[in-house]
């Protein structure tokens, strides 16, 4: 039995050997697509019901990872995508415009991504990939910081978190969080946007000039980050009129459809225990006006999904036109789980939300135009992140597990991938897929810098991969106060108040995906070991906590 196990070993390693050597033929393009707020099971391929044919033939063809984890909110995401290292080290230990006095002058807590990591177009430039990319930066206004500065060729740049999808706040400030989305770059320099704008086309628009003209034989790592489906939720009136009537049934409903089409496609397991919604609002509590309006924000929502389809669409086309299609590496995931916070009432900035519905005409019929301004609100949010727990900006499995997919025509294998992967594992793959060796991590051009802690995945993107390890050895993290940690199957979460308990809990994810049974009681000495090491982690990678009114 035990040469059984090694012959079948040897044979899976020569699998993945061969398929590597294949790919060697010729180093691959790469692309990294990063959507902004998306929900698990918003495109077809993941369970969803919005019209999304080019995102599903990617990633039915490809490789589906349904454990990805991301960290609970953008520019922390944005921050170990680029430099495979835990945010607190990079600058964005909190939001750029959000940072306390406790934090600020701390290190990682500088507010722009600083000079002590390392990006991977750095890393990809030095080894001669031509670089590029277009959309959201949110990693800091500061020059240093600039996507010219660190390592891309050319970009065209939206460098705060958020904005309208139309442009109609070009040349407005605003009063809640000056200069946020207002500023954009091209190459470096600030530029205007024209007045036909749509973000999700033109920062495609942009990414599609900056490809190579296909004689070229450099390889190219290109990075698009559209801040589509965040709010506000806003999109063409021909993609808003596909989805009328659509979601007059309610997020109830939307919510079991998901999950019966989630165990249909075994992307969760059939016995899985959903957390329960954290609203007690329920469709049928709604008045008819009420559900009108709510139907409407999610044909919005909806429709901003269609159009990042699209646009993933004209891309693949062009890949294709130019012959670099089968040689590239296409990553897709969103950056967070989806939002679910009414803004107006949130505790983290509730004067951003009242500042523009003040300024906003939220009526039905201007739902989803330049003029509104509209989330979808936690029930929405929570159909599309079932069966998981909560949403955006909580360190729960509906904050961080995120949608995505990883394709690679000729190379990559087909199906599922359910080992635990984190955000900081991209860089990692990316240099493994590019043959980027680095001989010191810890320095660059002559000076220290803080070494990548993510770990490659790209063998098991390969036929004959490796057996999922679904649990990691080790995963923690922190944002607004909200803490958790990973140690095997087990996972223990803090969340203070006044959106949580302010005890920590725990629970077996393994069996209890959905984070439905605490078992903090009756393994107190599991979760005293769990907290400890939090502790030592918070320690190491220098995290300041915020300090949060009331507790």
């Amino acid at each position: 039995m035990k040469m059984l196990h090694l012959m079948l070993a040897a044979s899976a390693m020569t699998g993945i050997a061969a398929s590597v050597a294949k790919a060697e033929e010729a180093r691959p393009n790469i692309v990294v697509i990063l959507v902004d707020d998306m929900g698990f099971s918003d495109i077809g391929a993941f369970g969803g019901e919005i019209r999304t044919p080019n995102l599903d033939a990617l990633a039915n063809k490809g490789v589906k990872f349904t454990n990805f984890h991301a960290t609970p909110v953008c520019a922390p995401t944005r921050a170990e995508l680029l430099t495979g290292i835990d945010h607190h080290q990079t600058g964005i230990g909190n939001f750029p415009e959000l940072r306390q006095d406790n934090q600020v002058d701390k290190p990682g807590y500088e507010g722009y991504l600083n000079d002590r990591v390392v990006t991977i177009a750095e890393r990809l430039k030095d080894a001669g990939y031509a670089t590029f990319q277009s959309g959201k930066w949110h990693l800091g206004y500061d020059p240093r910081a600039n996507p010219a500065a660190r390592g891309f060729d050319h970009s065209f740049t939206m460098l705060g978190g958020g904005h309208n999808h139309f442009g109609a706040d070009q040349g407005r400030e605003r009063p809640d969080l000056p200069n946020v989305g207002l500023v954009y770059t091209q190459d470096g320099k600030e530029v205007s946007i024209p007045a036909k704008f749509y973000s999700t086309d033109y920062f495609t628009d942009k990414f599609i000039s900056f490809l190579p003209d296909g004689k070229s034989k450099q390889p190219f790592f290109g990075y698009l980050a559209l801040t589509a489906p965040h709010y506000p939720i806003q999109a063409p009136a021909e993609d808003i009129k596909r989805y009328h009537g659509k979601y007059d049934a309610g997020y109830d409903v939307l919510r079991q459809e998901r999950l019966k089409r989630l165990k249909d496609l075994k992307l969760v397991p059939q016995d899985v225990k959903a957390h329960e919604p954290s609203s007690s609002k329920r469709w049928t509590d709604l008045t008819e006006d009420e559900k009108r309006i709510e139907a409407r924000t999610m044909e919005a929502y909806a429709a901003m999904v269609d159009r990042i389809d699209q646009n993933v669409g004209r891309l693949i086309s062009e890949l294709k036109k130019r012959g670099e299609y089968d040689n590239t590496v296409i990553l897709f995931f969103s950056d967070n789980g989806p939002e679910g916070h009414e803004l107006d009432k949130s505790f983290i900035i509730p004067e951003a939300g009242k500042a523009m519905l003040a300024s906003a005409d939220n009526s039905l019929d201007s739902i989803g135009t330049a003029k509104s301004y509209v989330w979808y609100k936690s029930n929405w949010a929570e159909a599309g992140s079932a069966p998981s727990r909560l949403y955006k900006s909580f360190p729960t499995e509906g904050g961080t597990r995120v949608v995505s997919f990883l394709s690679y025509p000729g190379h990559a294998r087909t199906g599922i991938e359910p080992s635990y992967i984190s955000v900081r594992d991209v860089l990692p793959t990316v240099l493994d897929l590019a043959h980027a060796k680095v001989d010191n991590p810890e320095e660059y051009n002559g000076k220290p810098v803080i070494a990548p802690q993510g770990t490659s995945f790209a063998q098991r993107i390969f036929p004959g991969a490796p057996a999922p390890q679904i649990s990691p050895e080790f995963a923690a993290g922190e944002m607004f106060g909200r803490r958790y940690v990973r140690e095997g199957r087990w996972k223990a979460v803090h969340i203070p108040p006044p959106t949580g308990s302010g005890h920590w809990e725990l629970f077996d994810m393994e069996a209890d995906p959905g984070e439905t049974n605490n078992l903090a009681r009756q393994n107190s000495d599991q979760l005293a070991k769990m907290v400890k090491d939090w502790n030592k982690y918070a320690d190491e990678k220098g995290v300041v906590p915020p300090i949060i009114p009331g507790n």
